[in-house]
């Protein structure tokens, strides 16, 4: 990312800038005062930038501990009359909800922006979702940008608009958005100008007749969406097929109507602000419409409000038809409402709707094709010298000495892949962030009903201050017994290395006090212990002896992201022995790379026996200590301690 293009103090000139730096601009451009998020893809980079600038600008931004924190934080500087940004995936725009409806009906007063980065077919989240349902349960105006430029100019209109209805306004981006570039005009930078304070007689309370001044407010918006400068409409006068779109679809949309060479036939209007809808500008093009084709991510938003908007003023539309999702004719690979839209499914579903023959472009040669079914698929791996891999063996190891098929209950993190072979399939169950020790605590109560399997929570250290504290502390009001494994690699790893309170430091790069796990544990009267898991062995001992004993207990895994601590230190090499190595007459199934499978152990196919690659390898040591034949070496014989 071009953090530089940030700085740039030349309003007028066209910037290279991706969706999150064009949002980050645009923050500072309306001169926002507090800025907050907790880490998640795909808008993880704007915390990440405006935590860099905030000392530049003199704005506060932090990494809260979870999306609800987050939220309240940028509320409660909104009451004192600073504009503020909270950032977050749709999994954050679930956990803040209670806070979002209530803070949405009380209102606020300077302007308050939620940017949402919604990951249409999950390419960095365990789920897919579409998080502008629950912005329109909050009752919020929803803003969706196309492209970085749109992103940037959306961000300031939001403040605005925010101030102006004295709502928080919703900006969702989708991951095309975020991360594609784009040229950005920017503008001056407001810089903070407005001291914080509430009035005495100022109140922002959720009580049921504000519920009344809510729906005016969005209202006032419905009024207002009709001339919303980013809606705009491309093609004929009276279409009659119009396409429907908002957000990267309408980028979609507009390459398959050339594709398809139907400029002269069919209308495509984009809507910057699909909620409230501008109903004006929908039913004056619709009235002319013998066809409606919605396109659109995730799930069929707009097309399910259009169409209710439709059903009021049917005598004046009809017969007009309607294309979408609902229909079937608007669908990914994996059906409707699933995944991401691109330029080939779009024209499908018009050359479908307007009767054109439409064969899609070859997307490689048939040579290829023929060489896709030998291609042997690559499982989703832990990076080498990762310390969960080590964590989950060893959980693994322990759980079939105790042999009493204890239960394992997963969490949000890279070690979300413990479901698969890199974490030994460990992993039973995987929700929302913290899920796990609250399902523990419930697992854990049930020995009276005759259940006694271990239970045994898996979370990251990151994932520990977000969401566990709560269930920690229910688990010990409640005598709840559980072995509870909190995975630190000393990082928010999963999104791009984030601090989080364990670090002692802060978004803006303070140092602050650190918190550790232990002492947040100890402070609860819960037992804890510490242990490094590149020691597999002694890990080992420690869960079976832990699992034997009634009660919550902690267990600290602590070893540094193997990420961060390749970067700057020299660790001796560590290499196979090929002397020692008896490769398949050992009878050890290969363990070093089919079993546990650390990608830096693979197997040299002329010689039949292990090797080490050592392009990949972080020299973590753990194989070592578990070859059976002792065949993996440090070069030197120097041990990692």
């Amino acid at each position: 990312m071009s953090f530089l293009s940030l700085l740039v103090n030349e309003p007028g000139r066209s910037v290279l800038m991706t969706g999150n730096e064009a949002v980050a601009r645009g923050a500072i451009e309306a001169g926002i005062g507090y800025a907050s998020s907790y880490p998640g893809s795909p808008t993880a980079e704007i915390l990440g930038n405006l935590g860099r600038l905030a000392g530049d600008y003199h704005f506060y931004a932090e990494w809260s501990v979870n999306e609800k924190v987050a939220l309240e934080g940028a509320a409660a500087a909104s009451f004192a009359g600073l504009r503020s940004i909270c950032i977050m995936k749709p999994n954050g725009v679930n956990v803040a909800l209670d806070s979002l409806a209530s803070i949405s009906q009380s209102g606020i007063k300077a302007g308050l922006v939620l940017v949402v980065g919604d990951d249409p077919a999950g390419h960095s989240s365990t789920n897919e979702e579409d998080s502008r349902y629950l912005e329109k349960l909050a009752h919020m105006p929803i803003l969706e940008p196309s492209t970085p430029r749109e992103a940037k100019e959306m961000t300031l209109a939001a403040f605005e608009l925010s101030e102006k209805i004295k709502l928080p306004v919703a900006l969702r981006c989708v991951t095309r958005v975020c991360h594609a570039s784009g040229n950005v005009t920017v503008g001056e930078i407001a810089g903070v100008n407005r001291k914080p304070a509430i009035g005495k007689n100022e109140r922002f309370i959720t009580v049921k007749f504000l519920h009344a001044l809510q729906e005016a407010k969005l209202n006032q918006v419905r009024r207002m969406a009709d001339a919303w400068p980013f809606n705009r409409y491309a093609g004929p006068e009276n279409a009659k097929t119009l396409v429907i779109t908002a957000g990267a679809s309408f980028m979609y949309a507009r390459e398959a109507v050339k594709e398809l060479g139907l400029e002269g036939e069919v209308g495509i209007l984009k809507l910057g602000i699909s909620w409230p809808l501008p109903e004006k500008t929908l039913l004056g093009r619709l009235k002319t419409a013998e066809k409606a084709v919605f396109i659109e991510e995730v799930e069929p938003f707009i097309e399910e409000n259009v169409m209710h908007l439709a059903a009021q003023h049917m005598m004046d539309l009809y017969p007009l038809q309607f294309y979408g999702q609902k229909s079937g004719h608007v669908a990914g690979p994996s059906g409707p409402g699933i995944g991401e839209m691109n330029p080939e499914i779009v024209a499908m579903a018009l050359a479908a709707v307007c009767g054109v023959n439409y064969s899609p472009p070859p997307g490689c040669d048939e040579s290829v094709k023929k060489l896709v079914p030998k291609v042997p698929q690559r499982d989703l791996a832990f990076c080498a010298g990762c310390p969960h891999r080590a964590s989950f063996w060893a959980v693994k190891s322990a759980l079939a000495l105790d042999g009493r098929d204890g239960v394992v209950l997963g969490d949000i993190g890279c070690y979300t892949m413990g479901v698969g072979r890199t974490g030994f399939n460990l992993l039973q169950t995987v929700h929302a962030m913290g899920s796990g020790v609250g399902m523990a605590c419930g697992l854990g109560k049930l020995a009276d009903y005759g259940f006694n399997q271990p239970v045994v929570a898996m979370v990251g250290d990151s994932t520990f201050y977000h969401a566990a504290i709560p269930a920690l502390v229910n688990a010990r009001y409640n005598k709840s017994s559980f072995l509870l494994v909190v995975l630190d690699n000393e990082t928010t790893a999963m999104t791009g290395h984030q601090p989080h309170p364990g670090m002692g430091k802060n978004a803006m790069g303070e140092e602050v006090v650190r918190m550790p796990v232990e002492s947040v544990a100890e402070g609860l009267g819960i037992p804890v212990s510490v242990h490094d898991p590149y020691d597999v062995e002694g890990t080992t001992e420690l869960v079976f002896h832990l699992l034997q004993s009634e009660g919550t207990k902690v267990l600290v895994l602590r070893r540094a992201c193997a990420l961060i601590a390749a970067k700057g230190t020299k660790k001796p090499r560590v290499y196979v022995d090929q002397e020692l190595c008896i490769g398949d007459s050992c009878g050890c199934n290969r363990f070093c790379n089919q079993t546990f499978s650390c990608t830096a152990n693979i197997w040299d196919v002329k010689n039949n026996k292990a090797v080490i690659d050592e392009v990949v390898c972080n020299r973590c040591q753990v194989c070592v200590s578990l070859c059976p034949r002792g065949a993996i070496k440090v070069e030197g014989g120097e041990q990692i301690g």
